[in-house]
């Protein structure tokens, strides 16, 4: 039996296959295409190749692709929806979007925001409006409109009035309407956990093409016993059917897949990861095997959200980062590069852009390309772009740190080639196997994970008992998402006491995760 990663990159798409103990038996880098189809069936056909096995053996496929992130920041391919929030009387100063640059509000056929929603402690601030509701959906199937966006306030403490309103839009504007619900999605924080649901439902359509564009080149490879999952960006994976409910768990899943498979590879539990792409540097955390959360609201595209999001550090520093050396004789990398083009542009490989790969071979941190080619590039100049190279790089380390501590630094990614063997802060700097195709590997080894997260009054029921409750609960969730129930364990518990509420009231968010049923 074998397992199938796949991770779509700016500059590269890479591919990996892997036996049921989970050892590497091939893995490529190709180029990826304008039409990431192309990229996918190039990087798969030679995986295919390379590895020789036999299709009808790979049971389990794997995708981290960018294109919701993509289509977010450039603002293509959203689908015009509908956006209710109920929450009036006491939500009507600040209207849905209000924050959103002008490029990215035509999403929003129409808005409106109707009675109901609940205080922090649960009590009606107002009864749901029924009438309103139903008008609206209406309004939005007389538009031809296929995806709706449903908010309430504080929906994470109960979340009646947007089931409610959730199967009244079924009723009306039929069962295959996409329905976003903002309690399943976002965290405290009604504006935040809004902007991440009217995202989630403008995303419908391009999850819809990647998850049947997947599938298209699997069967016409011949793979059709494989089950297809897709990254989500807390180090797991959902079905297809899942991706097509929240594609936008599946933003910055390509960091979290380098950051899981660097663990893997590297056998480390704890350290920064350093994800040295053609065009950026991703720097993550990995806490007990899987990616660090982001504590903070995190913006997408412009647009405030507050889903949960690996706590990630993006540089401009890349293997096809151009060096410029100025009249003042300073040196500097980046931020732009040569990205996938590196093959035609690069000094090594015959180009006339002087790179950041260009710098390492100079240096004999690598051996790529033609070595003559760069043989002319002082020592100098090399040395330092190297600095500026160290210095981003060390920076960015120093930020993710908490603490002032010497930790583990795994590189991983193709551009890692241009990386220092020793960097100040890191303990240790290793670069394991196999660190090229890291994100594929993370892919193809992702487990299946379930979160619960609820508000919790420990007057009401004690404390130990609680979390007991809430951890069943959450290997549950797990086991029902396709986990094997004797592999899932606890992941993460965290226990956040919340001043502003009632009694002891506790903010309880606790995460299982298991291996895949194969």
């Amino acid at each position: 039996m074998y397992k199938l990663g796949i991770d779509v990159g700016g500059t590269n798409t890479d591919a990996v296959l892997i036996d049921e103990n989970l050892n590497v038996i091939a893995d490529i880098k190709h180029p990826t295409s304008s039409d990431i189809y192309d990229g996918i069936l190039g990087a798969l056909r030679r995986v295919l190749e390379v590895s020789g096995v036999d299709r009808s053996q790979i049971r389990q496929a794997m995708l981290g692709t960018t294109q919701c992130t993509n289509a977010i920041v450039e603002r293509k391919n959203l689908a015009r929806i509908g956006i209710l929030r109920i929450g009036a009387p006491a939500t009507c100063g600040i209207e849905p979007m209000v924050d959103w640059e002008e490029d990215i509000c035509e999403i929003a056929a129409a808005k409106t925001i109707i009675q109901g929603g609940y205080e922090y402690d649960g009590k009606e601030i107002a009864s749901f409006d029924e009438k309103a509701a139903k008008g609206f959906f209406l309004e939005m199937k007389d538009k031809g409109i296929k995806s709706i966006a449903i908010s309430c306030a504080f929906s994470t403490v109960r979340d009646e009035h947007e089931q409610r309103a959730a199967k009244l839009c079924r009723e009306i504007m039929g069962q295959d309407v996409h329905v976003s619900v903002s309690s399943e999605i976002g965290s405290m924080g009604l504006i935040e956990r809004e902007n991440a649901t009217i995202l989630n439902a403008a995303l419908w359509k391009v999850a819809q093409r990647f998850t049947e564009g997947f599938a298209k080149s699997l069967e016409d490879e011949g793979i059709t016993n494989a089950d297809i999952y897709l990254s989500q960006n807390d180090g797991t994976l959902m079905t297809m059917e899942y991706a097509r409910r929240y594609p936008i768990l599946t933003v910055a899943c390509g960091p979290t897949n380098s950051i899981r498979g660097a663990s893997y590879l590297s056998n480390i539990k704890n350290a920064v990861v350093i994800d040295v792409g053609g065009t950026t540097t991703d720097l993550g955390v990995i806490q007990n095997g899987f990616p660090r959360e982001s504590s903070v609201a995190v913006t997408i595209g412009g647009v405030r959200t507050n889903f949960r999001m690996p706590d990630v550090i993006s540089i401009g520093l890349g293997g096809g980062s151009i060096i410029r050396e100025h009249e003042d004789g300073s040196v500097t990398v980046g931020p732009d590069s040569v990205g996938y083009e590196i093959m035609e542009k690069a000094m090594v490989f015959g180009g006339r852009t002087m790179t950041a790969t260009d710098i390492a071979v100079r240096l004999g941190l690598t051996d790529i390309g033609n070595p003559s080619l760069v043989k002319d590039i002082p020592e100098e100049l090399a040395n330092k772009a190297m600095k500026a190279i160290r210095e981003l790089v060390e920076d960015s380390i120093d930020a993710m740190k908490v603490s002032n501590e010497a930790i583990d630094v795994v590189l991983v990614g193709g551009g890692s080639i241009v990386m220092p063997d020793k960097l100040e802060g890191a303990a240790n700097v290793l670069k394991p196997d196999h660190f090229g195709c890291a994100n594929a590997i993370g892919s193809a080894i992702s487990k299946v994970s379930g979160t619960v997260e609820k508000l919790i009054n420990y007057d009401e029921i004690p404390r130990e008992k609680a979390l007991d409750e809430t951890k069943n609960e959450a290997i549950e969730t797990a086991v029902a998402a396709g986990a094997i129930p004797e592999t899932v364990e606890i992941i993460e518990v965290e226990d956040v006491p919340l001043a502003y509420y009632p009694g002891n009231t506790n903010r309880v968010k606790i995460k299982a995760a298991g291996d895949l049923h194969s």
